[in-house]
């Protein structure tokens, strides 16, 4: 039986909004072993560090052109006291993380560590303030603390502590999950205690802050009309004052329940293809985010920002359960991919995004020990595909013809997605096949401009439970797809569960 065909129109002189590149930001929160085993060693631990923090983690990430970093959480972030991380470590007092495994903080990773770490990935960095268990004062002198200079107590502080110059810090979080572990808020309280803190979060000299409110879980579009409705001055004087450049929602991708998630590497056809229906939903989802800002802010001068997605499985066995310890396979990879498409299409009103988490945490980049062995997962690769569609010109891509959508329990599932982009004269294409047993041949059919040369890669592997350990690093890893050029058409072989790329020059 012949390969069915799939066939992708692609205009490539017809460019839409450009894909932000913070849409490949990154998490990482002081949990399980993120920070501590994972970023940070300490600078008298064997393992190669600079300063305490780990060398080939920094090296790993710097290759996927990391845009920014989200710290210090999540929830952790409203019962973090930033004063507690400064200074002399030894002196540093010791904390309970009472959210993530009830276990001591001993605040060796704080405001000048991270910050160091962000130099060295090269990232912008996104600090997430306290508004549960903080106040004012405290949030709004951690801004003065990074972003001042001249003189003031926060500026001799940080200087006594050895940075002379001040930190960029483009942006900064509000709070965080407000409406639970942020302080169980109902969404009018929050916005007027956002906006009492947003006021006092001021811009130092030429650091100007990207303000992001705490926003909705899933589709909850009441929250986000209340914040919507909170975020300008409409009373004031002069001109409309915005308290927020952006507003946030947490997207997860559970396949079951949160009492039972399913487990990350033991899973039949049905749970493959309720992650997919689940990870395809966050389509709608900023859909209706997205309505819901455009009544209120038709010109779109406010983001959208998905500052917390992923899977989300049961823990690995014998693992700490507030360690969110998960292993990630091809299938990780395939969510990943299609969140990508989707996030490339909404690149008019969704401007950053970041994956939770970065190491050794739910839906991670990297898998550490404390021995120095460190993994790459299935979810790295697609990052890594996919950098070249950091701040690119979207390209529509069109699917008039192929297989017939997937019928998952009475919803329909996209066989293929794909989503495409242009930089100067190179355009890069990203495809999955969510078939679990069926190939397809894609043809993309592109006008506009002629092909010079094409290069493509493919993700997949024998099986969607297959993933990437130290005994076997490479079970999941892009190998060369083979591209044909035939009419003007770039033609690849899809195999079952695959993701690729295929990147051309444009004949000039």
């Amino acid at each position: 039986m012949s390969t069915p065909t799939t066939r992708a129109v692609i205009n490539v002189d017809l460019g839409g909004p450009v894909i932000n590149r913070h849409l490949y930001g990154h998490f990482a929160e002081h949990l399980g072993r993120c920070i501590y085993g994972g970023f940070w060693v300490g600078e008298d631990s064997e393992l190669p560090n600079v300063g305490g923090i780990r060398t080939d983690v920094v090296e790993a990430l710097r290759a996927l052109d990391i845009p920014n970093l989200r710290w210090p959480g999540g929830c952790f972030a409203d019962e973090y006291h930033w004063q507690d991380g400064i200074g002399p470590r030894e002196d540093r007092p010791v904390m309970v993380n009472t959210h993530w495994g009830n276990v001591e903080e001993n605040n060796h990773f704080g405001t000048h560590e991270f910050m160091a770490l962000c130099e060295l990935l090269g990232a912008d960095p996104y600090v997430n303030g306290n508004v549960g268990s903080g106040t004012v004062r405290e949030m709004s002198e951690w801004v003065e603390y990074l972003t001042r200079d001249g003189d003031s107590p926060m500026v001799r502080q940080r200087k006594a502590n050895g940075r002379e110059a001040p930190w960029r810090v483009p942006f900064w979080g509000i709070g965080n999950e407000a409406w639970g572990c942020g302080g169980n808020m109902r969404a009018e309280a929050y916005a007027d205690e956002a906006r009492r803190y947003a006021t006092y979060c001021r811009d130092h000299g030429d650091n100007k802050l990207f303000k992001i409110a705490a926003g909705a879980s899933d589709d909850d579009l009441e929250w986000t009309e209340t914040l919507m409705k909170a975020v300008t001055c409409l009373s004031c004087k002069r001109e409309p004052k915005k308290f927020f450049q952006g507003i946030s929602f947490h997207y997860y991708t559970v396949a079951g329940t949160w009492q039972n998630k399913g487990q990350a590497t033991e899973f039949g056809d049905d749970d493959f293809y309720r992650t997919m229906i689940k990870a395809a939903d966050i389509d709608r989802v900023i859909k209706g985010h997205s309505a819901v800002m455009d009544a209120y802010d038709p010109g779109r001068t406010i983001g959208l920002v998905c500052d917390e997605w992923g899977t989300w499985w049961d823990v690995e066995p014998g693992t700490n359960p507030g360690f969110l310890f998960q292993q990630n396979t091809l299938r990780d990879a395939l969510v990943a991919g299609l969140h990508f498409d989707i996030f490339h299409r909404h690149a008019e009103r969704l401007i950053m995004a970041n994956i939770a988490q970065t190491v050794n945490v739910l839906q991670a980049m990297i898998l550490t020990d404390d021995q120095g062995g460190l993994v790459l997962t299935p979810t790295y690769h697609v990052f890594e595909m996919n950098k070249g569609h950091q701040d690119a010109t979207s390209l529509a891509v069109h699917l008039p013809d192929g297989p017939a959508p997937i019928d998952v329990n009475g919803t329909a599932l996209d066989q293929v997605t794909a989503s495409a982009s242009r930089k100067g004269d190179t355009v890069l294409i990203s495809a999955s096949n969510l078939s679990l047993d069926s190939a397809t041949k894609i043809d993309f059919d592109l006008r506009g401009g002629g092909v010079r040369e094409a290069r493509g890669r493919i993700l997949t592997a024998d099986r969607p439970q297959a993933h990437n350990t130290p005994i076997d690093p490479t079970d999941v890893a892009p190998v060369e797809l083979d591209v044909r050029i035939t009419d003007g058409h770039l033609v690849a072989d899809l195999p079952p569960h695959a993701f690729a790329t295929i990147e051309f020059d444009l004949a000039t």
